[in-house]
């Protein structure tokens, strides 16, 4: 079963795109890093998948609740911490 299920991600500010489409999954018990430069949108994916900021476009499902739909049920089960 996947835990993380991202389709399509994408997210734009005016005229940048930060997340252009991102898709992937991530299976229960599976442990992930996101590495990339400085500006590669690993920030912006995570605030995405927290709930912290809407996508542009795509979307996003953590323990099966949507990202956007039940962001108050996707915090119970999420820890945090930026830096």
């Amino acid at each position: 079963m996947a835990m993380i299920e991202v389709d399509g991600l994408t997210k734009r500010y005016r005229e940048r795109l930060a997340v252009d489409g991102l898709t992937f999954s991530v299976d229960e018990g599976t442990i992930l890093g996101f590495l990339g430069p400085n500006g590669a949108g690993k920030s912006t994916t995570m605030r995405m998948l927290t709930g912290a900021i809407p996508a542009t476009s795509g979307s996003a499902r953590i323990a099966g609740f949507d990202v956007f739909e039940h962001p108050m049920e996707v915090k119970r089960r999420v820890g945090y911490v930026t830096e």
